[in-house]
């Protein structure tokens, strides 16, 4: 089956579409997937102004939801129309859309509800794909955080893989899914990822820069250690058991202002050093306890050096007795970084229409699996599979195409 994943993170900057096509084998119960490519198109400057306009700690209202709302469905169908022409030779069989976060409702520990804006008709009728959305709700009605989702597929890609194996997802807010060695797999946000950085450069630069390209102001700068050691011992958030999941609700421009609050005037460079240095600890002291020996790391996190540069830093004093944790990218199993959620809600998307758990209540904390989202018919033919079969225990990534999608292999058992 052709499919192709919709995703826009919390640093909300652009749409993002990966084409693949996937085929569950039941000889090995494996799922096999072949990835097509990558579309990406930032949002319209008016509606991620409305957008950011409208995040917590804003206030805002229901007009302006309904029309961020269609704005967002209509920008990521659009994305969608491009993914299936030019990746998909217009022969897409089903899109999965992640949507736009707008609040993740968390209250001592537990989630009560979460918002995705970006209504799905748009893209059903834009592409004419049925259409599978929303996934995150079913997963907090059953009891979970309704995140890290991606961990599923980060347990499908680590399983085998020796000592113990971690993914690390840095966009907005950070994430990990680790695989102990004979216990049960584990999955959270550590924190903030790219969120207080993007902030303090949008305030230091009066809105005109979205975040600190190539890590160029961390890299200048010098971290100042007595707001590092504010920052992290007056965050109760980091200190959380897992599961736990957090967002800009907690951390955002505001949240920042109040923690500079008695330190003067410092530095550009050293704010954003101090900043850099914060995501890559969190990082590192959740990973640190679990032992890990290797992460590989997605998101927009990787293309920042001097974060990067910090995280490898942070992580080779080691874990004990197995040594410092090897720093690895997504694509060493297959997925690039900067595409990887997106193939990630792909395989959710196909999941859910053939009637199989998108979530694993041992990282989400949800009672149980639960078949996630709702389906959005399109205008072609929907065909929905027969009885569903065995949940996937492994996701094989076959090389990347080359040439027109149109002749590309199908996945084979």
């Amino acid at each position: 089956m052709r499919v192709i994943g919709l995703m826009s993170g919390t640093s909300y900057d652009a749409v993002d579409a990966a084409a693949a096509d996937l085929e569950l084998c039941a000889e090995d119960g494996a799922l096999h997937l072949v990835p097509l490519g990558m579309v990406s198109e930032p949002y319209p400057d008016d509606v991620r102004e409305a957008l950011a306009a409208a995040l917590p700690p804003a206030a805002t209202t229901l007009a302006e939801v309904c029309r961020l709302d269609t704005r967002i469905g209509q920008a990521f169908a659009a994305v969608a129309a491009r993914a299936d022409r030019e990746l998909c030779a217009g022969r897409a069989e089903l899109v999965s859309s992640h949507g736009q976060t707008v609040y993740h409702w968390a209250e001592d520990g537990r989630v009560r509800g979460t918002l995705q804006l970006g209504e799905p008709a748009w893209i059903a009728e834009r592409s004419g794909c049925p259409v599978v959305s929303g996934f995150r709700p079913r997963d907090v009605a059953a009891g979970g955080q309704g995140a890290p989702l991606v961990s599923l597929i980060d347990l499908m890609l680590l399983r085998g893989r020796p000592g113990v194996p971690a993914a690390l997802n840095i966009g907005g807010i950070a994430n990990v899914t680790v695989l102990p060695t004979g216990g049960g797999p584990v999955a959270f946000d550590t924190g903030p990822g790219n969120a207080l950085i993007d902030a303090a450069v949008r305030e230091l630069s009066a809105g005109k820069r979205a975040y600190d390209a190539d890590g160029a102001l961390a890299a200048a700068g010098r971290v100042h250690e007595g707001l590092l050691e504010r920052l992290l011992c007056g965050e109760p958030y980091y200190r959380m058991p897992a599961p736990r999941t957090t967002g800009k609700e907690l951390f955002h421009a505001d949240y920042l202002r109040t923690r500079l609050a008695g330190f003067g005037e410092l530095r550009p460079q050293d704010l954003v050093a101090t900043l850099t240095r914060l995501t890559a600890r969190t990082v590192a002291d959740a990973l640190r306890p679990l032992g890990t020996t290797e992460v590989f790391v997605s998101g927009g996190g990787v293309r920042n050096p001097a974060l990067m540069a910090m995280l490898r830093d942070e992580l080779a004093d080691g874990t004990g007795s197995t040594g410092s944790t090897a720093v690895r990218m997504s694509q060493e199993l297959g997925l690039p970084p900067e595409a990887k959620e997106a193939y990630a809600f792909a395989v959710l998307g196909y999941l859910t229409l053939h009637g199989l758990p998108g979530n694993d209540p041992g990282c989400t904390g949800a009672a149980g699996p639960r078949v996630l989202g709702s389906l959005t018919p399109g205008s072609r033919t929907l065909r929905l599979p027969g009885r569903p079969g065995r949940a996937p225990h492994s996701l094989t990534v076959r090389g990347l195409l080359d040439g027109n999608a149109s002749r590309s292999p199908r996945p084979r058992c």
